[in-house]
């Protein structure tokens, strides 16, 4: 590869992102007001009068915080039921061609929690588990419905802090309803038909069967009469070898799930390599276009949060600091898999191969680790890459991108009301460090508006290290891991991180829904889902409650400025710092351990 070629991708993936984020978020400006005007209103709105009308919703009807976040949970709850009893019974239901059977009680918790909370981590292959019908029904539902609904809740805040002592924050239904059609739809319908003609497939028919051209010999794990993995008097598996002559070739509708899985943030694979998989994404251009479409919406909420309150740079300004800590982790990430395994190198391998392991190489390093970046600073969880094959640093980007709480352009919605999160607290501690009330576009911060924040940041904190501590000592968690050492922890970590950060990648070492059927990685990690979704987005709905209904004051020459960059230093800074005080030892226990143990020779 020429050595100016990665440079040149990233300056053209900078300026489609730069180009996008302007006329996109005036389209959000017009889609987020109930009676704004698109140029799709001849069209959609019948669709959408109707909607309201069928569900005797009234769209002018606006709501507090309190019946905002009522509306809000008692739509996911009752989502998420249905999700769950279709995934238990897709075997009695259409589009079965392949005549899978239900999902577990444990599997489909843990998927029903996962697609509900826009992280869609996956605990099984798609292509070997589930029906059309519950890919198309089932999950690609709330791959509409819970992105639209983290961009509810942050335009929710945005209204509270563009307010003037008032209590509304709009309506959930109507944000529902408005960016599912206005948005979501027409956009993936549109990016689709890109995919398709970059050669993914969009089908119906059942899987095709080939006969390879050259059979081989597979060692697999035996399997005993009662369906348990065989093992020896010594705990280890027994393998059998079986005789491989004909290949299962996967079809279905998956241009339309992988548009968006990307543009929703969701993630989730229509088959189990995700978008390593050439069916998910066979050319550099899809790949290009789908990471420019992870960071579409997020980047654009970021133009709507600065028209929105008046105040442009201010936007901006918030888009700098994203744009600075995702350039940080993408180079950072590069570096350490451009340089890499030093044991293969002890062995000869050049330096110039970098780590090509788990990489796919119509991609290659940079693009491998550019994706890797994306997907972890957005909530989404697509992988184009094997994250379990990066080298300790290359695999400390991911995990500490989840750990901010994936606030670096984030996912669609949950970006932007996590990154004011961190404004909020950046501004209370300038105008502590200059002595007076701390003010937020003329908004005083008070107690209680702190509280909430740092209520948010313990819940993210608490969930993560919790649930991790407690796989680490366990049983159970050490069962799932593939790898032992520093690694093996990092397993475990990325995996609650993941989790309650809502993106859904993995280290893909861990086997979080074993053959055995034991219930605890599906069981721990969907409460983490939820935890890290609803835990998190009612406090921050208390806070646009508690900021819409504050006087704004106008600016005096104390006023702390949210803009320019001082203000885009201490963002940064704020969110840095908060992630590595929280994280630190965690990390320093796995990839930082895994670094240094590397140096000397030792692999895991």
């Amino acid at each position: 590869m020429n050595p100016s070629s990665p440079w040149l991708e990233l300056a053209a993936f900078v300026a489609a992102l730069l180009l996008i984020t302007k006329p996109l978020g005036n389209y959000l400006l017009a889609v987020l007001d109930p009676n704004g005007r698109t140029f799709l209103d001849p069209v959609v709105k019948p669709l959408e009068r109707l909607t309201f009308r069928l569900c005797g919703i009234d769209a002018q009807r606006q709501q507090d915080w309190k019946r905002y976040s009522l509306s809000l949970l008692t739509f996911s709850a009752v989502s998420m039921l249905f999700t769950y009893f279709v995934l238990r019974y897709q075997d009695r239901l259409p589009l079965n061609p392949q005549g899978f059977a239900g999902l577990s009680p444990a599997l489909a918790f843990n998927t029903a929690a996962s697609f509900t909370t826009n992280t869609n981590w996956q605990n099984y292959a798609g292509e070997a588990t589930m029906s059309y019908f519950s890919q198309m029904v089932a999950l690609a539902f709330h791959n509409f419905a819970s992105a639209a609904a983290g961009i509810g809740v942050a335009a929710a805040l945005v209204r509270g802090i563009a307010g003037h002592s008032t209590k509304s924050l709009g309506s959930f239904w109507s944000d529902l309803v408005r960016v599912t059609y206005y948005l979501l739809v027409p956009l993936s319908f549109v990016f689709a038909l890109v995919l398709v003609s970059q050669g993914i497939v969009q089908s119906f028919g059942p899987y095709e069967t080939a006969r390879l051209v050259e059979p081989q010999s597979v060692r697999i794990q035996k399997i005993g009469a009662d369906g348990v993995p065989a093992v020896d008097t010594f705990g280890h598996a027994v393998f059998t070898e079986q005789r491989v002559a004909t290949q299962t070739i996967v079809q279905g509708p998956i241009a339309s799930q992988v548009a968006i899985k990307m543009l929703g943030t969701n993630g989730g694979g229509y088959v189990n390599a995700n978008a390593a998989h050439p069916f998910e994404n066979p050319t550099p251009l899809s790949n290009f276009l789908q990471m420019l479409s992870i960071f579409a919406i997020p980047s654009a909420l970021t133009y709507y949060l600065g028209r929105t309150v008046k105040s442009p740079r201010h936007g901006w300004a918030v888009w700098t600091a994203m744009f600075v800590l995702f350039l940080a982790g993408a180079l950072v990430a590069w570096k350490a898999e451009a340089a890499g395994n030093p044991v293969h190198q002890r062995l000869g391998v050049s330096v110039a191969d970098g780590n090509m392991e788990g990489k796919e190489v119509r991609f290659g390093i940079f693009e491998s680790a550019l994706f890797a970046t994306v997907t972890t600073d957005a909530s989404c969880g697509a992988v184009n890459a094997m994250h379990d094959s990066l080298t300790p640093l290359g695999g400390l980007v991911p995990l500490f991108n989840m750990q901010t709480g994936e606030v670096i352009f984030g996912g669609v919605g949950a970006g932007l009301y996590g990154m004011l999160i961190f404004v909020v607290l950046a501004v209370f501690i300038a105008g502590l460090m200059v002595g007076r009330t701390p003010e937020y576009l003329g908004k005083k911060i008070e107690a209680y508006d702190v509280k909430l924040v740092m209520l948010v940041l313990i819940v993210l904190s608490t969930a993560v290290l919790g649930f991790t501590a407690w796989g680490a000592v366990s049983e159970w968690g050490r069962a799932g891991l593939n790898n032992s050492g520093p690694h093996g922890f990092s397993e475990v970590l990325y995996a609650f991180s993941s989790g309650v950060g809502n993106n859904g990648s993995a280290f893909a070492g861990l086997t979080g829904n074993p053959s055995n059927g034991d219930w605890h990685y599906n069981v721990t990690g969907g409460l983490a889902m939820l935890i890290g979704r609803f835990l998190m987005i009612v406090p921050i709905l208390a806070l646009a409650g508690s900021l819409g209904a504050k006087k704004r004051l106008p600016a005096s020459a104390g006023t702390f400025r949210t803009e320019g960059i001082t203000f885009v230093v201490l963002l940064v800074g704020t969110v840095v710092l908060v992630g590595a005080l929280t994280f630190l030892p965690a990390l320093a226990m796995g990839p930082v351990l895994e670094h240094f143990l590397l140096q000397t020779g030792q692999l895991f």
